[in-house]
Formats: C-alpha cells, structure tokens, sequence
C-alpha cells in the first residue's frame, strides 16, 4: 500500500483536543485582522457606489474632486487600461470597478484617496455622475425570461437553448438511466417547486486591505482572505504586472465561510496608491459588505421524485435555477450536481442554470449551491416517505449511496459514511424523544465534494529540536493547530514544538485557496510528506554519524535507531539530538512538498431538528439540534465539533429569517445588521455534534474535510420539522413568522 493512501495506526497527537496556537493572541487583541495594518504616510481609500440597480454611466466629472484639500487620488475604469485574457477575471474586474454599465445597488464607480475620512468623504460628494437608469431585473425566473431586462450581451454558452433571454449564461445537465421508465414504474410520484433567498455569509470582519504600489512596479498587499495566492493573481492580471512582483500578506480573519475566495477592495487600493504614490489602507462599512460583496445565490427549484409503495425510489428529476448576481458563477452546476448525491438512483437527470440578474455578484458560502438543492430534493424525500407511510430515515436508508454507488454527478463513490450517519441518527435518543403539541421533527441528509489542489509546504528543523512549519493557506478553521499536530505526530515530537506559521505569497510555492474543505487534507498530506522529507535527512544524518547505510536506520518515536541488531548497536539518536549536530553533519534540515492533491474524500452528514411553531403568530423555535458527519479522522475534534455546529447555526439563520430584500427600484433595504438579522445566542439550542470517523483512503490518516457539508442539510432539516409541526408544507425560504402564518391560514 502506497504511504500517502490511508493505514491503520495508533495516535498520539491527532484525536486530541490541544490548545488553540491563536487563542491567546485573538482575546488579548494582539492578532492583526485587515483593518488593523498601518504604514507611515498612509492614504485613506473610499468608494463611489451607484445607487441604481441599473444604469448606463453616461459621463463621470472628478477634477472638483481632485482640486480638494487632503485629496492625493482619484480613480474610475479609465485608469485601468489592462483587459485580462481571463474571462473570469475580466469579471472582478468589472464587478470592482463599473465600466459603461452599473449593474446593481452598490456597484462601485469611482474611488479616492485622501489624508482623511472627512476628505475622502466630501470628496466622494464632489464626483458628479450622470447616469441613465435602465429597467432591472432581480428575480431568476423573471431573468430568464425573453424580453427580461439584459446586463450583458453575447455571454450566453452554446449549451442555452433558444427561448431564452441572453441573462441565461450558461446550462448543464447531469444523470444516468431513463427517467421516464423510472416514473412509469413509481406508485407515488410527488413534484414541488421550491424557492429560497440570497444571504450573506455573516462574517464579522468586513473586507479591508492596506496596498503599496512603488515606482519600480512592485507592490506589498496586506488583506483580510480566504487565499492570498488567488489575490496575487488576479491583482497582478488586473494591473499588468508580473505576479512575482506583487507580495501579499493574508491577516488574520474575522470569518468568511467562502465570502471572503475573491477581491472586491484590493485592485482599487492598488491603483490608488500607484496614482497617489502613498500606501492606501480601504475597510469596507457593513452596508458596502452587504450591498457589494457576494452573498449566496437565490433559487427557484422543481424537484420530481416517484418510488414505488416499499419505498424504492424508481424515478428522480430536478430544474436547479440559480441567479449568480451581475456576473457568472457556476452555483446552478453544482446545485445539480449536489441534490441527489447522497441516493443510489437508477434513474435520474438534473439540469442547473446560471442566470444573472441586478444583483451584487454571488460568491460560495461554505458549500455554494448544495444547501439550496438539498432543501428542494430532501423535502420531497421527506414528503414521499410520508406518503406511503414509512419512516424518513428508513426511506433513506433504503435509498442511500453508498461504496460503489454510481453518483447524481458520475463518478463511483469509494468508502463513504452516509449510511452511517443515518443509522447514527436513528440510534440517537434525539430521534425517539417525545414531542409536544405544535412540534414537529425533521431529518435531512446532505453531501459535499471536498477538493485537494495546489498545495506547498516548507518544515524546517530549528537548532533547538524545536519545528517550524511554513503553509500557504489562511487559517479559517483551526488549520495551524492541525498542521502542528500533524507534524508533530508524523516526526514523533510534542505538539508543543511545533509552530505553524501562513507564509506569504513571497515565501511559499503556489497554494489553492482556503474553500472546498480543502486544507486539512490537502495541506495536512502536504505536511506529513514534508515531515516524512525531514525524517529522511535526519536518519541519513544518524547513519553518518554512526557509520552505517542509512537504509539500515528507521525512525520511530522521535528518534533515529538502527533498524535491527544486523545494524549496529546504538543508542536512539533523538530529534532534538540530531538537530543541535546538523551544522556538523550536513547543514540545515528541512521538508517540503509540492503538489496538486488527489483523493480528497467526498462528506456527507445527517441532521435532526426539533421546532415548535405559534400557530398564532407563525413563530418558529429550534428545541433541539443535532448534527452527525463523517469526518474521516477528526485531527481535532474542538475544531470539528465547530464546524458542525457553525455550519448548523448558518444554516438555522437562512431557513428561518436571513434574506436579501429588495425594493421596487431594485436597492437594497436592509444593508446592515439590525434589519438582515442573523441568529444570536437566545436564539438558539445547543447543538450537539457526532463525529464518525470513516476513513478516507487518499489520505494516510483518513482525513476528510468538514467544513461545507455542515450546511448542506439544515435548510431542508429545518423545513421539514416545521412542516410537520404547523402540518403544512414549506417550499419557501426564510420562513418568517408572516410566510409561515399566511401559509397555516391558508390551509
């Protein structure tokens, strides 16, 4: 068996729950978040946001601006003469920065650079913009419609049919087998439409970054990012630089849960610091974060599903629509792909639409598009097995993927744990505790892909014995303390000498971005094969000073022993031994690896959720949550029991109350967080979290990633509990208490 391919072992280190490497530095104030850098002679940046939902920018005068005391720069598109190649990037770019078009409420048009907020403030007021306001378009279905209010022309792929207004951008189509046979064979067939709004990601830390831009064409970028690699490069295309002549520096992060994977201030901070010469520090308000940053799609789903009266399901077909904002995002792609993908279905075809619309540009929030798919497909689950009167998680049992299953999107499944956190679920006490009068029960499943990707990690052996580890990825989820403990139980050392540090773009080789629940795995194999580099020198270090061949030294419990009595007899040579004689013996001692990782693992969780409903007033409480996962190997288990019940707590958020609410005109009107509410302490239970541990086999701990799938199956969980409990069935999100009243009184 391969060494990176997972192997039965004993821990020490990983399974444990070690202290947290940030902890002391985060409540004492000491860690360094976007906001806080400075630098001498630092400019204050501001923008210019347009106020209509649509409109063409039929002229922009700045010189009464530029004439204003404090004011040391002024910049709109025309200052950005650079047209990348990239599509996508062309994208940022244009959602950065309006170029003949304002495409939504908040788009940005012009910014400055002044001495102070005041000054960037008036000056913001003295740029005088001519617009002529086009008719918007905010709602999918009506975006696809011919004749809908157009954004862009020409962008629409081969794979749109005719039909369709050109804000359809883009179309697939995933499954297997006949569908119409399959429904041919159902004794139930059940078909919902669903819909649910855009939220935001809710991070506490609004977007900020400081910029420096020399007159050698160089530039230091410090930010608040889900991955600095990915500014880099998108920065460096968007200003005609070579990438290796920009450094950025990621900050700590104040939460980002896939809202924080693009840019939205640093090309502009840039571009006022190269016109103005002076560094250029931006923070966004909470109303330019919930006006112009990405929140999550809104969709409109039709689901169809047919079984027959045992519970088989014979038949499965959903139409995933997703609105992506002002530009492309592929949510719909995945939605299709994600909604089925936790069933063994002989018979099914999905189809996912890409449509933009007036909207700030969609980002992911954790696992972008699967939470929205698995509301539409699991409420038909649940509303099926209710029909024919089996239990919903019997039903999904029955139903469920497993080892050699062909899935929604095409690949076979490896070693999976659906079906454990299902049969986890109904052992629990939670599922056969009594329910009160207005109460109900809900259960839904949920799936996550996991990503690998480009991954580089540098170890190094200090003289004292202590470790030094390099890695590319921000830390969002406890990473530094996973790699440590890695490390640390890789090299057979204490956890506590190990320090992890996130290098910048200038000190580390290329590193894919902090999203996909990509970075226990893919930077954790990355660490325990830099490890395994070092342990390799280290035991050629021990051969030479004992005089033996090195391939008769093996490492076992931090230190070098010769591999049998045929080897010499020698005392163990430790870690720290070796290390305080490596100028003696060859020089500095090191690891690293390099790669685009592969076998990530695929996750899928189960939750169930207690609620009780005020048949007078449509309120909704959560009594009772709890979450069961398939992490592979929970490296530690504080930091995953967080990330389910993050996930959890999100997910309660968006069924219940979260969404982007817009008025006639197509603004924003609840930008901030006393009218988007998200949910708060008294809100909510405690959610109790249940780690399985089903190994991966592309990882020689077992590690999968958890971070998405935690809030993949709230939203359905959630709705299927408050079905039951106001005996009415919800198709559409948030279900506010005046949704939810209308629809009791309705029935």
């Amino acid at each position: 068996m391969a060494k990176d391919e997972f192997q039965t072992r004993e821990f020490k280190v990983v399974g444990t729950r070690v202290p947290r490497p940030d902890g002391l530095d985060k409540v004492t104030g000491r860690a360094r978040y976007g906001a806080d850098m400075s630098a001498p002679g630092m400019l204050h940046g501001y923008c210019l946001r347009s106020p209509h939902a649509h409109a063409r920018i039929v002229s922009i005068d700045t010189s009464a601006a530029e004439a204003m005391s404090g004011v040391k720069a002024v910049v709109t598109r025309a200052d950005f003469t650079v047209t990348p190649e990239d599509q996508g990037t062309r994208d940022i770019l244009d959602n950065v920065m309006a170029d003949k078009k304002a495409l939504y409420d908040g788009h940005t048009v012009a910014a400055v650079a002044a001495t102070s907020r005041s000054a960037g403030m008036k000056a913001l007021k003295a740029i005088k913009v001519e617009y002529e306001v086009l008719p918007h378009v905010i709602d999918v279905d009506e975006a696809m419609k011919p004749g809908a209010p157009e954004l862009h022309e020409g962008r629409s792929q081969e794979s749109v049919p005719e039909g369709y207004s050109q804000n359809v951008l883009a179309r697939s189509q995933y499954g297997h087998g006949d569908i119409d046979a399959g429904f041919a064979k159902a004794d139930v067939i059940i078909e919902r439409s669903f819909t649910t709004a855009a939220t935001h990601q809710g991070y506490i830390e609004p977007h900020a970054c400081l910029a420096t831009m020399g007159n050698d064409n160089q530039g230091d970028l410090f930010c608040c990012t889900q991955g600095h690699f990915l500014v880099r490069s998108t920065c460096a295309e968007i200003m005609g630089m070579e990438s290796g002549r920009l450094r950025v520096t990621s900050s700590e992060i104040g939460g980002g849960f896939g809202g924080k994977t693009t840019v939205f201030l640093e090309p502009v901070a840039l571009m006022l610091s190269k016109k103005s010469g002076k560094p250029v520090k931006m923070t966004m308000s909470r109303d330019e974060v919930l006006r112009a940053s990405g929140p999550t799609a809104s969709t409109s789903i039709d689901i169809k599903i047919g079984a027959t009266k045992d519970g088989r399901i014979t038949g499965a077909w959903g139409d995933f629509r997703y609105q992506s904002g002002a530009f492309y995002a592929m949510n719909g792609a995945l939605g299709a792909m994600c909604g089925f993908a936790p069933y063994d279905l002989e018979n099914l075809k999905t189809v996912g639409w890409e449509v933009v619309t007036n909207r700030p540009k969609a980002a992911a929030y954790r696992a972008p598009g699967a939470p929205m798919a698995a509301f539409a497909v699991e409420s038909v689950m649940d509303e099926l097995a209710s029909s024919i009167g089996m239990d919903p998680i019997d039903f999904r049992l029955m139903n469920g993927a497993e080892e050699g299953t062909k899935s929604a999107y095409g690949p076979t499944y490896p070693a999976i744990g659906l079906k454990a956190t299902l049969e986890a679920a109904k052992a629990h006490p939670h599922w056969s505790a009594p329910l009160g009068e207005n109460q109900g029960r809900g259960v839904g499943c949920g799936f996550w892909f996991n990503f690998g990707g480009n991954t580089s990690v540098s170890l190094m052996i200090n003289p004292d014995g202590t470790v030094s580890l390099s890695e590319g990825n921000p830390d969002i989820g406890g990473s530094r303390a996973s790699m440590s403990m890695m490390a640390a139980e890789e090299l057979g050392i204490p956890y506590r000498q190990v320090r992890t540090i996130i290098a910048d773009t200038a000190s580390l080789g290329e590193n894919d971005v902090t999203d996909g629940s990509r970075v226990t795995f893919a930077v954790g194999l990355a660490t325990i094969k830099a490890a395994r580099h070092a342990i390799e020198t280290m035991k050629a270090r021990a051969a030479k000073t004992w005089g033996i061949d090195a391939d008769a030294v093996e490492w076992v419990d931090g230190a070098a022993q010769p591999a049998g009595p045929n080897a010499g007899k020698f005392p163990p040579l430790t870690l720290k031994e070796i290390a305080a004689t490596m100028s003696n013996t060859g020089g500095p001692i090191s690891g690293h690896h390099e790669a685009n990782a592969e076998g990530a693992g695929v996750s899928f969780g189960t939750h169930i959720c207690d609620t009780e409903v005020d048949p007078e007033t449509g309120a909704v409480k959560i009594l009772r949550y709890t979450v069961f996962q398939d992490a592979g190997k929970a490296v530690h288990p504080d930091y995953v029991e967080g990330q389910l019940q993050g996930g959890a707590v999100q997910g309660i958020g968006w069924a219940l109350n979260e969404e982007y609410v817009y008025g006639e005109d197509g603004t924003l009107q609840n930008p901030g967080f006393l009218d988007y509410r998200i949910p708060v302490a008294s809100d909510l239970p405690m959610i109790e979290p249940v780690i399985l541990e089903i190994p991966n086999p592309g990882h020689p701990y077992g590690v999968r990633g958890v971070g998405e799938t935690g809030i993949v199956p709230p939203l359905a969980t959630i709705a299927n509990a408050v079905s039951r409990a106001a005996d009415v069935r919800m198709t559409s999100l948030p279900m506010s208490p005046p949704k939810l009243l209308a629809a009791i009184k309705a029935k």
